[in-house]
């Protein structure tokens, strides 16, 4: 319902899934966007755009193909949180899913990330990261200590 006092946005809506992928000793794998691109040398949770008729789940098992060469099957991404965040230029709707099962050697697509690390979720606030992911560290983090 909108209120006589708002305005609807004109911003258009980005619809971007994302992955926490957890190794077996608990770290979260983040990457570093590449410099040129919007937001560059952030770190962020791997993922990409949703296309239009796509599953935010296929979408983000082809990304993790695409970016990392990893293989994901999609019952293998557990929904976990979301981000829903006001850019400038755009309003970005971010599901993340945890993934604890993937498989293949992860090799950097230069396009899509310039730096990938494992690191404990408590560490992640030390990295810079776009508004979006911090509602989302916060939530990894709280999950962690439970």
């Amino acid at each position: 319902m909108q209120t006589s006092d708002s305005a609807p946005s004109t911003r258009r809506l980005l619809l971007v899934a994302a992955a926490a992928l957890v190794d077996s000793s608990g770290r979260v794998l983040i990457t570093q966007r590449p410099a040129h691109k919007q937001l560059g040398g952030l770190w962020e949770f791997p993922g990409g755009k949703v296309e239009l008729g796509e599953a935010p789940e296929h979408a983000l098992v082809r990304e993790l193909k695409e970016e990392l060469d990893l293989h994901v099957e999609p019952d293998a991404l557990d929904p976990f949180a979301f981000a829903s965040h006001a850019y400038p230029d755009f309003h970005l709707l971010m599901p993340l899913y945890v993934v604890t099962k993937f498989g293949g050697v992860m090799k950097l697509d230069p396009n899509s990330a310039q730096a990938a690390k494992w690191v404990q979720p408590a560490e992640l606030r030390a990295h810079e990261m776009p508004p979006a992911d911090v509602v989302l560290v916060n939530r990894l983090i709280e999950r962690t200590a439970a």
